[in-house]
């Protein structure tokens, strides 16, 4: 860290003159972006006709959801199982058959979205009073039913206590012993993508605030100095807020002002997998639901959403303190350093930015390589600073 913060490419800088955003190439058959499908469809291993077909039934039971919870339903969370089904958490008898007539998969959960957000919502409270070192993470994992708290064998003192208090609600909370220690993904490189103080991130997705200036979202810890930004050694932006500062309560969302005659793509590369995605969106995408990243280190690599509003501990790299960041969403997606900033996108629709993951993650396996990151939701990011994103 400590501004040697290296991001990947969350959208790829056109130039440093304005330029027309490019038409998606519609595929007439499914109504779905080629490239993404073609991406997605190498992701999973199946064809594109199987990967429309997918994204054809998630929508369709997202839709389902929507119009139960228009209509009053009493819904507590809900997520994709591993066969694609929405699973609807019914807060009693009457919405479960109401979910089940709709055509989805009603459950009767022991605690429930909202209990366990509530003790979530305690375990923050602690963290941010006293920073519970050698905790790695901790969420709502809405398919076990249970918040989880991850820990790395280092835990000393204040993590036992942090667990403790978590253990104090019983079977609501699930602890996991040596989980490998988390940090902000970055390496200190000069000279790719976007560069700063004789270090390197990548360009985030664009976006414009009420009065039409353009700017940059990113993940804060990448411009934690408010730096002058410079791509192929030219400057286009200047950081101009972020939420991030090592060893404080930190959010890992930050902004830059483009310079007047920079531009910033509204399409996701995908390093030689599918061309370009055209972003269309910044819609959030359901626990469960398929997500990809594109990264400088480990270029495209995809996974499942596993959790949101999840809070980590992020360890300086430089022996500095370590830092809480709250707010985070978790997923399968594998990254190493270097990807931090790296742009993660569902079907058309932008999710967020790499924020970190285990320090130790090695992502030989390609697109699929198992493993998990942590990334910034781009929609909180775009209601704190008051953004539309460019589409």
């Amino acid at each position: 860290m400590r501004n040697a913060l290296v991001a990947a490419a969350a959208g790829t800088l056109l130039s440093l003159t304005a330029l027309p955003t490019a038409q998606a190439a519609q595929d007439s058959a499914t109504g779905y972006d080629r490239a993404m499908l073609k991406a997605l469809a190498a992701s999973l291993g199946v064809s594109e006709d199987a990967a429309a077909g997918r994204l054809d039934r998630q929508a369709e039971q997202q839709d389902a959801l929507a119009g139960l919870q228009r209509q009053g339903a009493k819904t507590d969370g809900a997520f994709f199982d591993a066969s694609g089904r929405l699973v609807v958490n019914a807060a009693d008898a009457k919405a479960q058959q109401r979910i089940e007539k709709a055509g989805l998969t009603a459950r009767s959960a022991e605690h429930g979205r909202a209990a366990l957000e509530r003790v979530k919502t305690e375990l923050d409270g602690l963290a941010l009073k006293k920073t519970p070192e050698g905790v790695t993470s901790w969420s709502v994992d809405l398919a076990l039913d249970q918040v989880v708290v991850t820990v790395h064998d280092a835990a000393g003192a204040p993590a036992e206590a942090f667990i403790e208090a978590a253990r104090s609600h019983g079977d609501a909370v699930r602890v996991v012993r040596d989980a490998p220690e988390l940090s902000t993904q970055a390496v200190v490189t000069p000279g790719d993508e976007m560069t700063f103080d004789g270090f390197l991130c990548s360009v985030g997705y664009g976006a414009r605030d009420s009065s039409g200036k353009q700017v940059m979202v990113t993940a804060g810890h990448c411009i934690e100095n408010l730096p002058v930004l410079e791509y192929e050694g030219q400057r286009f932006a200047q950081g101009t807020d972020t939420r991030f500062a090592l060893g404080s309560d930190s959010v890992d969302m930050g902004v830059a002002t483009l310079d007047e005659g920079s531009s910033i793509a509204t399409e996701v590369g995908t390093w030689g997998h599918a061309g370009k995605i055209a972003v269309e969106g910044s819609e959030r995408a359901p626990v469960g639901a398929d997500i990809c990243k594109s990264g400088r280190t480990t270029q495209w690599t995809c996974g499942k959403v596993e959790s949101y509003d999840v809070s980590v501990t992020y360890t300086d790299p430089h022996g500095g303190p370590e830092t809480v960041v709250t707010g985070l969403g978790s997923s399968s997606v594998c990254t190493e350093g270097g990807d931090s900033g790296g742009a993660y996108i569902s079907g058309t629709q932008a999710q967020g930015m790499t924020s970190g993951g285990p320090s130790s993650q090695s992502c030989d396996g390609g697109v699929n390589a198992p493993g998990s990151s942590y990334f910034q939701p781009l929609d909180d990011a775009l209601a704190h600073y008051g953004l539309t994103l460019n589409t």
